[in-house]
């Protein structure tokens, strides 16, 4: 490569739990720079997840963590053209690029939900989530079964 990779920027932590992965959802969540609307709408909706799972023994933020782990997703397939064909090769994710995929998928689909509030969608998407449930699973589950139907074409991962 000609020129030096650029450097990782460093992400605060928030603050009111102190998690950098906090920041990072509110920073995929914000819209049009308003990140104190964004932060308003996160820490609600894990007070809605709150109320929602009294009956849980985990904090909203552990419940928000569970959820994102369960549609984290760990393959995904990228076009790889070869001889005029273009084949879907199943790849491993990064690490960075999973969370952020994770979190991209909990808003998209938390947005596209009925619901009053943004902050009533995030908090039912989480819940959906955390129960292996709801639109994010399934992206991460059809995700996982087009890698499977390809593995045939592994051996041209690049």
């Amino acid at each position: 490569m000609r020129k030096a990779k650029p450097t990782k920027r460093v992400i605060l932590p928030d603050p009111v739990y102190g998690e950098v992965m906090v920041a990072k959802f509110v920073n995929h969540l914000m819209l049009d720079g308003k990140k104190n609307t964004a932060y308003g709408v996160f820490y609600s909706a894990l007070g809605l997840v709150e109320n929602k799972a009294k009956n849980e023994e985990k904090s909203a933020l552990d419940i928000w963590k569970q959820a994102l782990d369960n549609i984290t997703p760990l393959v995904e397939v990228k076009s790889k053209r070869i001889g005029g064909a273009t084949f879907q090769v199943p790849t491993e994710i990064r690490a960075d690029r999973k969370e952020s995929i994770a979190m991209k998928n909990m808003i998209a689909f938390a947005r596209k939900r009925g619901g009053h509030s943004m902050a009533e969608k995030l908090a039912a998407e989480i819940m959906d989530a955390f129960n292996n449930q709801g639109g994010a699973f399934k992206r991460k589950e059809d995700m996982h079964r087009m890698a499977e139907a390809n593995r045939a074409f592994a051996h041209f991962r690049f």
